[in-house]
């Protein structure tokens, strides 16, 4: 296709760096790479220290949100940036051919759709819950793109179409010559409590816990705690010469993204106990693309990159956690050279460039 003029409207909780670990940025990364090495121009709306290489930045924040000064009202301060995005989109938006929108939240940009003359697409990265789809279907005309056929299928949204997320193969990749000796457990510690009070722990690293206590293996937990009151009572005390937590206890990943692709690699498996709707899971594509069999809950995307029984175990959760410990036991049956021949040929950069290259020149 034709070089297009491209505008990427990004998140700016963090800034968008080549290093970026935290999966929607790391999406935005790939994605702007990859569509510069097809000979597109690409300007970025982050935040001001944000940089790629080849890329336009238009600064709309001087730094990430979350490393900004306290504040008497963080929620003023945010929603001026988020408006001030908005703005300065539509009013440089006769330069380009196309607006991609991936800001956090990603709905405010559609309610100003009457003032965008160019095509705005909107890429759902959020988990797809009731509240976000009755949002979404107040916008008819919005062309919107789910990561995945579960998000999809929980907007109750027909036209919305699906392009699943990619991460980097050539990085992610296999080393036979590492020792396999632990599981490996990754996710954010949200600081999010339900209405008795307890941590609702989405990605599950309670439960990791209790299944390396079930089956006495080595488990390495690795994730942001975005409240240090989770860590003290949900990891710290069972942190053993079994159970590990590794990094800092930081409410940003402190993990650069080699040691995560040597965690990986050196894994027997990795575990995503759930207890959402995962949208996607960037880290079971990661963990598939270095060989690594994946166990996970089937809930959210899980089936749409998980294919059970070849690369890793798919378990209802109705089975608990007893239905997680039998299938370890069965980790060793799974080719883990075919976890990688899988994960490059579903989850690899090009794929996902090609497909948003596809809906661009349709909408356009």
């Amino acid at each position: 296709m034709k070089a297009l003029r491209l505008a990427l409207l990004a998140p700016i909780k963090r800034p968008i760096t080549p290093d970026t670990t935290v999966s929607r940025a790391r999406v935005i990364v790939d994605l702007v790479q990859g569509l510069l090495k097809k000979g597109h121009e690409i300007t970025l709306f982050a935040t001001a220290d944000s940089y790629l290489p080849g890329a336009t930045i238009v600064g709309v924040a001087p730094q990430g949100l979350n490393f900004m000064p306290a504040t008497e009202n963080a929620f003023y301060r945010d929603s001026a940036y988020f408006t001030q995005t908005i703005v300065k989109a539509i009013q440089a938006q006769t330069q380009f051919d196309l607006i991609h929108n991936h800001m956090y939240p990603e709905y405010l940009p559609l309610l100003a759709l009457s003032s965008f003359q160019t095509p705005v697409l909107t890429t759902v990265h959020s988990q797809m819950t009731p509240e976000t789809a009755q949002t979404l279907k107040l916008f008819p005309s919005a062309h919107l793109v789910a990561i995945s056929q579960a998000a999809k299928q929980a907007s109750g949204i027909t036209s919305i179409e699906v392009v699943h997320n990619s991460i980097t193969t050539e990085l992610f990749k296999p080393d036979e010559s590492r020792p396999k000796s632990y599981l490996l457990a990754v996710g954010r510690m949200s600081k999010a409590r339900g209405a008795n009070g307890n941590f609702i722990d989405p990605k599950g690293i309670a439960n990791a816990i209790k299944i390396a206590q079930i089956t006495g293996e080595h488990l390495k937990i690795v994730g942001n705690v975005e409240d240090p009151e989770f860590f003290e009572t949900l990891v710290k005390p069972y942190v053993s010469e079994k159970i590990e937590f590794v990094g800092e206890v930081s409410s940003e990943q402190t993990l650069s993204r080699a040691q995560m692709v040597e965690l990986f690699q050196g894994a027997t498996a990795f575990i995503n106990p759930i207890n959402w709707e995962e949208p996607f899971g960037l880290v079971m594509a990661e963990a598939l693309a270095c060989g690594t069999p994946v166990i996970a809950f089937n809930r959210g995307a899980v089936s749409e990159i998980v294919k059970d029984g070849e690369v890793g175990f798919i378990v209802d959760p109705a089975e608990g956690l007893t239905g997680f410990t039998e299938k370890i036991k069965q980790i060793n049956t799974i080719d883990r050279k075919h976890c990688r021949d899988y994960a490059v040929e579903h989850f690899a950069t090009e794929r996902m460039v090609r497909e948003y290259e596809q809906l661009y020149a349709k909408i356009i």
